[in-house]
């Protein structure tokens, strides 16, 4: 799935655009594996994944497998719609400069929730 996500975010030209001024790197966690996604000026630049000790990153999204399946269901049940809902209920923990977080809201959002659009569930 993460091979299609750099593709799908920089061939958006309106999510791009939204995104000009963030650069991060931003660690998707499912269950114990790692996504590290490199994002520069809106464009994901590269995403590394597997298990690290210390690899760095910015901002943080944990969750389970099951946490994120639902996440990225087309049409998520309440409570799984929303990073900050999953957070609120207790299905995710957002880690890290929540200030990038904040400052950049909507891309983000829209960067993690990209696997909906090509997800049949």
């Amino acid at each position: 799935m993460f091979e299609k996500l750099a593709d799908a975010v920089n061939t958006d030209k309106m999510l791009v655009k939204r995104g000009k001024n963030c650069s991060l790197t931003l660690l998707i966690s499912i269950d114990d594996s790692g996504h590290f996604i490199s994002i520069e000026s809106g464009m994901v630049a590269n995403i590394v994944s597997g298990q690290f000790l210390m690899r760095h990153w910015d901002l943080a999204i944990r969750a389970s497998q099951i946490t994120w399946s639902k996440f990225w269901q087309k049409h998520p049940e309440p409570g799984f719609h929303d990073i900050f809902a999953m957070n609120r209920f207790g299905h995710c923990k957002i880690e890290g400069n929540t200030n990038i977080l904040l400052s950049h809201i909507r891309f983000i959002k829209d960067v993690i929730s990209k696997p909906r659009f090509w997800n049949e569930g």
